[in-house]
């Protein structure tokens, strides 16, 4: 069924009469008047914009939405033309207009339902687009229906384009929007959705069907007048007020009975059809019994609607009965309210009353309960559509199942994770909400803090005057907070807090060690070069890193005596000291260690542990007593510290030649906590075949993190720092370092 366009009668160029020919409301009719005067000038020859808006606003006239609605939806073909833009409709007109067209814009995502396969990262962008889409679609349903209009005026559009063109889109059509538009319940625009697609997929099944209809047609009007006046006489007999008149039939709808049924089309019971639409509910069952004394019913075309309405909402009463000559009729009954509701859906519902006061209790409950109703419907919608491509199987696992649409007293839509707790929706709201939660509502009704929400929720957050998080709130036992962005807020509120504490602390402790050293002089230039030197901001921050303990104190001191020891003035050198030694001279002693020590032999070695050097590291030795030389990285701090008083028991040292020597290396790895983390670590240093010699672990709970210290046996540097970096590379791990 093609409904006439009023567009398409008039001059294209004669928007008042056009208008006019409408026969609006009075305040639309003013709307659309005073936004042509803005936007005249963008229509300038561009008529196939201009009859695209028109159709829009004749579609939406007739499911009776409001003025915005029809304004936003005549802005919408130069709007995807990119002649205005968003900016120029918040400039111009009402912020519900721009809300609106921003909305429809959205809405462009539904498309992406209808793609094929595509790369991971594609898929990815695409559920992003799809999810704001659904929380758009939620927030302002007339967008949905806008976006509908659009759809249903490019299927008409693709009448006399090529036949590929009419394919791409009329597969669209059936399978993403008059699945949508028949689950928020718009009759109108999904029977003609149906329609139009069918005709375009399969024109010679359609031509036939329409033929049939067409051979039938004065013979069945004839068959359908005299029934429809016998049923009206007889409702008049019993007091029933009521219309009676013969529906249309959608060849869409024909076709796909025949399909499920296996049937002919002479075979088929509701080729004629007759709608009878009363007043009150109990005139419906009324009106059935008339109809089942007067006529035989078959019973298993019987449906109640009425008592069992569909999952869109529809409502209504269908029977077949074989009237006169034998043929089969079928019956609709429904009352003025059902068929407004079957024929206009969400239309019919969302009431946009101008001038009235969102504050009242009642509308904004009214408006709540709406908003849930087309959430449930929405999420249903994801399952007819369940075919159109591998798009919806990620679409239903990361948008639906693993996500919670939830919502606040004022009616916003809150898109969360499956899990989530009344605090991660209090830390979505604003970090101070969270901070400041002291309780949560439900539906009105107190519920705990580990309380799980679900779709549909609309909740209330208690707060006080004062931010008072508890720690107990970051332990993951006692389940208060399920998602990392709330836990996230949790922890930097309280590491604001502790940051004076600790700062404090660390000073103490600074100045007191470096107190002791009597030669050595700190200015607040050192303090700044230090502060850059362990990866912080400012001084403060140094001092409450070193308070925390995320600094280590003798770290910092020795930092500070290294500056002092380059200032020292440099020594007279011996010319001599430059002549290079004959091999011949230089006598090199080997150890156990495979260390090389140049000019001495015999000697015994032993492998620092404050450094712990491997093959590949640039190393030195040091003379102690009784303990022999003591080999150490060259940029080892304990190194320098011991050298200052005593430079002279430094000593030069290679590595040997032995590549099968094993050298003990410790690494600390900084990571959240969760499970199989061990495993994942155990087996990345197992596959480069390198023996672990010790573990050690400790797990901030407050901060649920973990530090654990791998001893290992290493043979070279290039196996340590291949090993570190596919360690830093693990999900979760924060930093990987050598010790």
């Amino acid at each position: 069924m093609v409904s006439v366009r009023k567009s398409h009668q008039v001059v294209s160029n004669d928007f008042h009469h056009w208008l006019l020919a409408l026969a609006l409301a009075e305040n639309k009719h003013q709307a659309l008047e005073k936004l042509w005067e803005k936007v005249s000038s963008y229509f300038q020859k561009r008529e196939e914009s201009l009859l695209k808006s028109m159709e829009m606003v004749e579609i939406l006239s007739g499911l009776n939405l409001d003025k915005d609605s029809l304004s936003a939806a005549f802005l919408t073909p130069i709007l995807d033309e990119a002649y205005i833009d968003i900016d120029f409709i918040a400039e111009h007109f009402t912020k519900e207009v721009a809300l609106l067209c921003h909305g429809v814009k959205q809405m462009a995502a539904i498309k992406e339902l209808s793609q094929g396969q595509g790369d991971e990262q594609r898929n990815t962008y695409n559920i992003d687009n799809v999810r704001r889409m659904l929380l758009a679609m939620v927030e302002d349903v007339r967008a949905v229906v806008i976006k509908l209009a659009e759809r249903l005026c490019d299927l008409r559009s693709q009448k006399n384009s090529a036949e590929e063109n009419r394919v791409i889109t009329a597969k669209e059509s059936a399978t993403i929007y008059a699945p949508l538009a028949n689950r928020l319940g718009i009759g109108q625009l999904k029977w003609e959705l149906e329609d139009i697609s069918f005709r375009y997929l399969h024109p010679k099944v359609y031509k036939k069907i329409a033929k049939l209809l067409d051979e039938t047609r004065l013979e069945r009007e004839q068959y359908m007048t005299d029934f429809v006046n016998n049923l009206n006489q007889q409702l008049k007999e019993v007091n029933i007020t009521g219309t009676v008149y013969g529906r249309p039939k959608h060849i869409y709808s024909i076709w796909k009975k025949m399909q499920q049924k296996s049937l002919d089309f002479e075979q088929l019971f509701d080729v004629r059809a007759v709608r009878i639409v009363v007043d009150k509910i109990q005139d419906c069952y009324s009106a059935l019994g008339i109809v089942h004394t007067q006529w035989h019913h078959l019973g298993q075309e019987f449906s109640d609607y009425v008592a069992t309405p569909k999952p869109n909402g529809y409502q209504s009463i269908h029977t077949v009965v074989l009237g006169p000559e034998g043929k089969s009729i079928e019956i609709q009954i429904r009352t003025e309210q059902m068929h407004d509701d079957a024929e206009l859906g969400i239309a019919a519902h969302w009431r946009y009353k101008e001038g009235t006061a969102t504050s009242k209790g009642g509308e904004k409950s009214s408006r709540f309960d709406e908003k849930v109703g087309w959430l449930r419907k929405i999420i249903q919608w994801q399952d007819d559509v369940a075919e159109s491509g591998a798009l919806l199987d990620e679409l239903r696992s990361q948008v639906f199942e693993d996500r919670i649409y939830v919502f606040t007293p004022s009616g916003d839509v809150i898109d969360l994770p499956m899990g989530a707790t009344p605090l991660d929706f209090a830390y979505y709201i604003h970090s101070n909400v969270g901070h400041c939660c002291i309780g949560a509502k439900v539906f009105g009704k107190i519920v705990p803090f580990t309380h799980r929400l679900q779709t549909g929720d609309q909740v209330e957050i208690l707060t006080s005057k004062q931010p008072n998080p508890s720690r107990d709130w970051l332990n993951p036992n006692l389940n208060y907070i399920h998602s990392s962005r709330a836990r996230a807020k949790v922890q930097h509120f309280f590491k604001l807090q502790d940051k004076d504490k600790y700062l404090a602390h660390g000073k103490e402790l600074l100045d007191g060690e470096l107190s002791k050293l009597s030669k050595l002089t700190v200015t607040p230039a050192d303090l700044k070069v230090a502060a850059e030197r362990f990866n912080v901001k400012t001084v403060d921050d140094l001092y409450a890193a070193i308070g925390s303990g995320n600094a280590r104190l003798q770290q910092v001191v020795n930092h500070f005596l290294q500056l002092v020891n380059k200032l020292k003035p440099v020594e007279d050198i011996d010319p001599q000291s430059f002549v290079r030694q004959s091999s011949h001279e230089k006598k090199l002693a080997t150890d156990n260690n495979g260390i090389t020590v140049s000019g001495v032999g015999n000697l015994l070695t032993h492998i620092a542990k404050c450094c712990s050097p491997v093959p590949g590291d640039a190393i030195s030795g040091f003379i102690t007593q009784g303990r022999g030389i003591s080999v150490h990285r060259a940029d080892c701090e304990q190194l320098t510290n011991a050298l200052s008083p005593q430079p002279e028991r430094q000593v030069e040292v290679q590595w040997g030649l032995d590549d099968k020597q094993s050298y003990q290396a410790n690494a600390q790895i900084i990571a959240s906590d969760r499970q199989g983390l061990f495993r994942d670590i155990s087996t990345i240093i197992a596959n480069e075949k390198i023996s672990i010699v010790g573990i050690e672990s400790n797990t901030d709970f407050a901060k649920q993190t973990m530090i654990m210290t791998v001893k290992m046996e290493v043979t070279s540097s290039e196996l340590l720092s291949r090993v570190l970096e596919k360690l830093r590379q693990l999900d979760d791990v924060i930093e990987v370092k050598r010790l």
